[in-house]
């Protein structure tokens, strides 16, 4: 019995040394990695990369005044936030001078180069050249079927010509009777595919180009159109400012048209749910900029590539009365 007795006491104190172990390690754990450890310093950084500072040049075929680049830009520099990225941001709309961006992000040796490729015939050489110098190089919203052949890492964007297409048959299934698509920017292979696409799903579509950085031009031709060709019912933009111009004009034009376009912003989601504009075919330009971001700073920290050699696609997608609600409180937060 009293032996018995003795490896009883002999086990509680095992025990008791056991989970007295257990605790302090514990408590350790808690003391090292949060709770009111934590200095504010420290609370400050919570959310962002602790790799090296990289710089990325961030540069776009952006005109003045063209918001879709405002949603783009913020989804770059969130992502630059979060990676502990220099972002440095450039844009010119003329292909030469937005490949001459490249070439001076290529001089100061930055550590990668998100660009768009517009125009990729001006764009070739030089992102190529960044390629051969060992600058990493991803592309976003335009290019998608050039940005292979220039070295480049991967695409983020969609694939305008699906896109159109897409817009195409939608005016079909609305019975669309003839639709004017407005080009504010001649050249850009992005906004050729998108009419070309519309074109293919619906074939009475008419292409009509417009002087993007000269909005009041913009809407005098697009009234001058609908009233010269009444059979209008439809007016299919490529961007959102151009929507909402576009809506000044069909009542210039006392037209009955409807106005239908690609990208958004926070006024063009108010238009649609104000039943001004139909619908708009959305392309997430915000995740087109963090994407490209994020990539780069995959690519230089851990040797990530995305999309296995293929774009990874971000639209379409149709934004209209349907599920505009649950977009709004995002553009009001200039995300979407």
């Amino acid at each position: 019995m009293k032996k018995g007795r003795n490896d009883m006491i002999r086990r509680s104190r095992i025990f008791l040394l056991a989970a007295g172990a257990v605790t302090a390690l514990a408590l350790a754990a808690c003391s090292s990695s949060g709770g009111k450890q934590t200095t504010e310093g420290d609370a400050g950084k919570a959310g962002t990369a602790s790799t090296p500072r990289m710089t990325v040049a961030f540069i776009t075929h952006a005109a003045p005044g063209d918001t879709f680049w405002d949603l783009v830009r913020k989804g770059a520099e969130d992502a630059a936030k979060k990676d502990n990225v220099d972002l440095q941001y450039q844009s010119d709309p003329d292909g030469a001078n937005q490949a001459n961006l490249v070439q001076s992000a290529i001089d100061k040796k930055v550590d990668g180069i998100a660009v768009t490729l517009a125009k990729p015939d001006a764009m070739k050489a030089n992102v190529q050249k960044a390629a051969q110098a060992g600058v990493p190089v991803v592309a976003l919203n335009g290019g998608i079927d050039a940005w292979k052949s220039m070295g480049v890492l991967g695409y983020f964007g969609q694939d305008e010509r699906i896109a159109g297409q897409a817009a195409g048959q939608r005016l079909t299934k609305d019975g669309a009777k003839k639709a004017l698509c407005v080009i504010q920017e001649q050249g850009h292979v992005g906004l050729e595919a998108r009419c070309d696409g519309a074109k293919d799903g619906f074939p009475n579509t008419e292409k009509i180009y417009v002087t993007g950085t000269d909005m009041p031009s913009v809407q005098a031709a697009i009234t001058s159109k609908l009233q010269q060709d009444k059979s209008i019912d439809r007016v299919l933009t490529l961007g959102a400012p151009f929507a909402l111009t576009a809506v000044k004009s069909v009542k210039d034009a006392n037209s009955s048209a409807k106005v239908v376009t690609f990208d958004t912003n926070k006024d063009l989601v108010a238009a649609i749910k104000g039943g001004q504009v139909e619908w708009a075919v959305d392309q997430q330009p915000y995740l087109q900029g963090y994407l490209a971001v994020d990539s780069l700073w995959l690519y230089k920290t851990n040797g990530n590539t995305i999309g296995g050699g293929q774009a990874t696609l971000t639209g379409p997608a149709f934004i209209d009365n349907t599920n505009v609600a649950a977009v709004e409180k995002f553009a009001s937060n200039g995300t979407r």
